[in-house]
């Protein structure tokens, strides 16, 4: 495609960008406190019971906590903290879809329709002066929304479809309805700072390894495109079978354990296997300050998938959050990730760095990928050693904007535009560096009940 019908179609993409900045101003009635009132900011509202009040997609990494809640690092948002002699029963409610139109440039293209979404539902209570026992059901209507060859997403791989075949230049969907069912016990250790003991059980659940999820992580959740590093000693894990596990938290550090079954859920089937724990994870997590935290992370996985007998999988992540002047503020992401035996590669490497600059209404992000994909693994063929990676990059640029808010819950419109660059020997396959043109909408919220 020459560079003028490229350009052409980037001042489209920046066209409808700004038409969707544009949509809240005829909406007025979101911005008249008279009609639709505008909540606090989440950094002033805590309520009489010391809980911080919830709403909204994105959850605020630097929101004040009341005196009952303890940060969760790993799904990102407050949870409840017990305390002597204040008893309390909770439900949280959490979750989004994306509606997404995907066009594709190149032989490998497709234009097509998906709908990937995620709802969490937290029940606990208080057991005592010093235990908080939690029952977390995070559903899905993935295998029902999304294309049966997967969300179109060149470069991405990873599960097989229904027929057999691996997805490929597709985004799978995820495990459908139940992603995750994890009952947990929060031990209180000193109320001061927060310390505390988590022990949880999961017939699928998070084993502790990879960073933070990229469905939980706010630079992650702004983007309805999964990392291609996903499975590339990344947040594969967040979906694991038969996961027992503990964190603890010593004021600022966090240290992680869990065994769990190394088989890899199968995407295409309504199940919920339960199997005998036959690999371990291990992450340590340091809080530097409020606006910086690292990760880092081992897995020694067994029968990951059929063929492969063992992998490790190794990880590290840097995330900043930064005020800035007015409502904005900038959120970073920066993750390794490296895997063994991976579809018979010796070993794959997969960097990111992942950006938002957001207010509580509007937010420009980004994304960059530089990891490696064998000939294999995106079947091209007749290429001299197939199984070994060849570096390839992803480049991505988008916007989003709320435009309904109500008890809660937003609807937002967004658009981004993606552009892979490929070594010459992948060229061919995917008729040079193609372009990816994106447009959605995403639905969501949160809120928090006391029962």
């Amino acid at each position: 495609m020459c560079e003028s019908v490229k350009l052409k179609k980037l001042k489209v993409l920046v066209s409808a960008i700004l038409a969707i900045a544009l949509l809240p101003l005829a909406a007025q009635a979101q911005d008249n406190p008279s009609e639709t009132p505008t909540p606090a900011p989440q950094s002033d509202s805590v309520d009489s019971m010391g809980m911080s009040k919830m709403g909204g997609i994105f959850l605020d990494p630097l929101a004040h906590l009341g005196a009952m809640e303890v940060w969760d690092e790993d799904m990102q948002m407050a949870m409840p903290f017990p305390m002597a002699h204040m008893p309390m029963t909770m439900l949280m409610l959490h979750g989004y879809g994306f509606f997404e139109g995907i066009t594709e440039e190149g032989a490998r293209g497709r234009t097509d329709f998906s709908g990937p979404n995620m709802f969490m539902s937290d029940l606990g209570t208080s057991l005592g002066d010093t235990q908080y026992l939690n029952l977390d059901l995070m559903l899905t209507t993935d295998l029902w929304l999304v294309p049966k060859a997967g969300t179109p997403e060149l470069l991405q791989i990873g599960e097989t479809q229904a027929n057999g075949q691996p997805f490929i230049d597709a985004q799978h969907p995820h495990s459908s309805p139940i992603m995750g069912l994890t009952l947990s016990d929060t031990i209180a250790i000193d109320s001061d700072d927060k310390s505390n003991l988590k022990l949880f059980v999961a017939p699928r659940g998070e084993s502790t390894d990879g960073p933070i999820a990229f469905m939980h992580r706010i630079t992650g959740m702004v983007n309805p495109d999964v990392p291609l590093g996903h499975h590339v000693g990344q947040d594969v894990g967040h979906i694991s079978s038969t996961v027992i596990g503990e964190s603890l938290k010593l004021g600022g550090f966090h240290l992680e354990a869990s065994t769990f079954n190394g088989t890899e859920p199968d995407p295409t089937q309504v199940n919920l296997p339960i199997a005998t724990p036959n690999s371990y994870a291990f992450r340590a997590i340091q809080e530097i300050s409020p606006e910086a935290m690292a990760m880092a992370s081992y897995a020694s996985v067994n029968d990951p998938e059929p063929g492969i007998v063992h992998e490790n999988r190794y990880s590290t992540s840097f995330y900043t959050h930064l005020p800035l002047s007015g409502d904005w503020t900038w959120h970073n992401t920066l993750v390794y990730g490296g895997i063994t035996n991976m579809d018979h590669a010796a070993f794959l490497n997969s960097t990111l760095e992942e950006f938002a600059l957001m207010t509580r209404k509007m937010a420009l992000f980004g994304r960059v990928e530089i990891l490696q994909r064998t000939p294999n693994e995106l079947a091209i063929p007749g290429l001299s050693n197939p199984n070994t990676g060849q570096w390839v990059a992803a480049l991505t640029l988008g916007y989003t904007h709320r435009v309904a808010y109500w008890d809660g819950w937003e609807l937002r419109a967004g658009a981004s535009v993606t552009n892979d660059q490929l070594p010459s020997d992948y060229q061919p396959t995917y008729s040079g560096n193609p372009f990816t043109y994106k447009v959605f909408f995403q639905l969501g919220g949160s809120q928090m009940y006391g029962l």
